[in-house]
């Protein structure tokens, strides 16, 4: 049963649990530095002791990739484009624009470059997962990274034929640590990439955090969790929508905060009754009773302020008029028609976000995170005298003297 609690109660649930990184680097440090000692030869053997690697080498072959989506039921492969659609138009319409402004003598801009080689990291563990790639392949393909790759450590069909049909021919059977120092370091087999994206298990993330600088990467991401506000609504989409979040991790974290006691009460019932047909409820019911929480507040401003306080990874509403009042989220639902589901597959914005209050820092998985934007300046003889005081003063002001020189000898002739 899902526990009610006053909002004063819930701190516990509002510092979440501190993620057992330091353990999991000590595992893994071994990993990174073997792969990039001895390249191919030590992936190779982590690929199969770990993934169960029965090839020669960690490529998937092309001739694969096709059986898997010729393998494709005909739902799937329509899902999958309709999916796809909605999440190729959401990340054009990220793309940042190049400008160029030019006022007395200065020409100034900005360009976008995509980066040479990217990775998406798609875990194979309690689930297959074809949707996060195409979240992950996607705003790269959008995005115009001419070199996609992709590392699954399992031979899924879904996870290939996917691949297959978005044209990504670089799929890698590996996973893990193993996976994450091989994008980093390159390998003869493994093209080195300049980020690597996607989510993990604790020692995926260990990798990312101590390979972070070697390779640019999205963030560390750590259990997967929502919050719903409601006064009222059906209890049976708000106990859906918890126990969905539930069943990916018995780490998961699933808040509803009511204004409604009656709400509170009807909500928990209802959540007892699905759990007892869920096929999932073996790891639901867990992450229910450790980590999720039915929460009695005062008012609804009262759970935006709690809300912003947690910074959740999904946080849905029950209309518009709180939406101005949110500061920390990774990604908002509005409404009773506005699953959190609907963000997991379709509807276009990405479900790879942030987690464990990073969403103080930063939004979900973008096409910027695919992109570099490049400042563009130009200045001619009258506006770089006009400015020659200032940079002078400011760079004497330093004690970088060869800078000031740098003007003054061009203004002085």
């Amino acid at each position: 049963m899902i526990r009610i609690l006053e909002s004063d109660k819930i701190g516990r649930l509002l510092a979440r649990k501190a993620a057992r990184l330091e353990e999991a680097e000590a595992v893994v440090r071994p990993i990174l530095e073997a792969v990039r000692k001895r390249g191919d030869r030590a992936l190779l053997e982590y690929a199969r002791r770990f993934d169960a690697l029965g090839r020669k080498t960690v490529r998937v072959p092309e001739k694969e990739l096709a059986r898997a989506r010729q393998g494709l039921a005909p739902a799937f492969r329509a899902a999958v484009e309709t999916a796809s659609d909605n999440i190729r138009d959401y990340a054009r319409r990220q793309m940042p624009r190049e400008w160029t402004r030019t006022a007395r003598g200065i020409s100034l801009g900005q360009i976008v470059r995509p980066l040479d080689t990217v990775a998406a990291y798609i875990p194979a563990g309690r689930y297959p997962l074809p949707s996060t790639l195409m979240m992950t392949v996607i705003p790269a393909q959008a995005a115009g990274v001419p070199n996609v790759c992709v590392a699954c450590p399992k031979p899924v069909a879904e996870v290939f034929g996917t691949a297959a049909l978005l044209g990504v021919n670089r799929v890698f059977q590996m996973g893990g640590a193993q996976a994450i120092a091989a994008f980093a370091y390159g390998t003869r087999t493994v093209p080195r990439a300049d980020r690597i994206v996607g989510p993990g298990n604790i020692y995926v993330a260990a990798a990312k955090k101590l390979l972070a600088g070697e390779v640019g990467i999205d963030f560390i991401a750590g259990p997967t969790e929502i919050l719903i506000i409601a006064a009222e609504g059906d209890p049976r989409h708000l106990a859906a929508d918890l126990l969905a979040q539930a069943e990916h991790d018995v780490d998961a974290s699933a808040l509803l905060l009511t204004t409604s006691r009656r709400l509170a009460n009807a909500v928990a019932r209802e959540v007892g009754r699905q759990l007892a047909t869920l096929p999932t409820a073996k790891v639901a019911a867990q992450s229910i009773a450790r980590n999720s929480a039915i929460v009695l507040v005062a008012s609804l401003e009262e759970a935006i302020e709690l809300s912003n306080r947690f910074a959740p990874e999904h946080l849905s509403l029950p209309d518009e008029s709180l939406l101005a009042r949110v500061r920390h989220a990774g990604s908002v639902f509005i409404g009773p028609f506005s699953p959190e589901a609907a963000g997991d597959y379709a509807s276009g914005p990405n479900h790879v976000l942030p987690t464990s209050g990073a969403a103080r820092q930063r939004g979900g998985l973008s096409v910027s995170d695919y992109l570099k934007v490049i400042s563009v300046q130009r200045l001619d003889a009258s506006a770089l005298r006009k400015l020659a005081p200032a940079i002078v003063t400011l760079a004497r002001a330093e004690g970088l003297e060869a800078h000031a020189r740098s003007v003054e000898v061009r203004i002085s002739q």
